[in-house]
């Protein structure tokens, strides 16, 4: 935990304990009241939401820099594929079967035929490989939560979180 957090937790637990033990009759909001002016806990929690946000903006402007590079990437596959597809096409029309430059060589090289399925119902039983079973946590999830018993799972205690809304 960051120091500066740690502290104005401890800071802020030991101002209600002091404040429960000297005015026992003060209800439940007063305290509240009362420890939110005297905190510097609720500032310490507003800049580290702050930073969360900022973090979350970085992370999803990072995240349109790495769509955009990775749509550059493929339009540069593309072409380094489209001039393959050219070298190829032209040596096979002028019967080259090798082309030797110092930093490089080229040859021309057949090609096995790939497969090709046209139906997959027609293919014999002989060619399927049997998968693994798979377990289906949603269904399994919506049966719990559903109150249904299944043996081997159950539902975990949760936890707590928080709701940011910056709108």
């Amino acid at each position: 935990m960051d120091p500066t957090l740690s502290h104005s937790l401890s800071e802020h637990e030991y101002l209600r304990k002091c404040l429960e033990e000297g005015f026992p009759e003060a209800d439940d909001e007063t305290l509240r009241d009362t420890l939110e002016g005297l905190s510097s806990l609720p500032e310490v929690l507003s800049a580290v939401i702050r930073a969360y946000l900022e973090d979350l903006s970085l992370a999803a402007a990072l995240g349109m820099r790495i769509a955009d590079m990775q749509e550059r990437l493929a339009r540069f596959e593309a072409r380094a594929e489209r001039k393959r597809a050219l070298v190829t096409q032209v040596m096979e029309r002028a019967e080259l079967k090798k082309l030797q430059e110092p930093e490089f060589t080229v040859s021309l090289r057949t090609v096995p035929p790939g497969l090709v399925v046209s139906d997959e119902a027609q293919i014999p039983t002989d060619y399927w490989k049997p998968q693994p079973a798979k377990l289906d946590k949603k269904g399994l999830l919506a049966s719990l939560n559903a109150g249904q018993a299944i043996p081997g799972a159950g539902l975990g205690n949760g936890g707590t979180t928080i709701s940011v809304r910056t709108r």
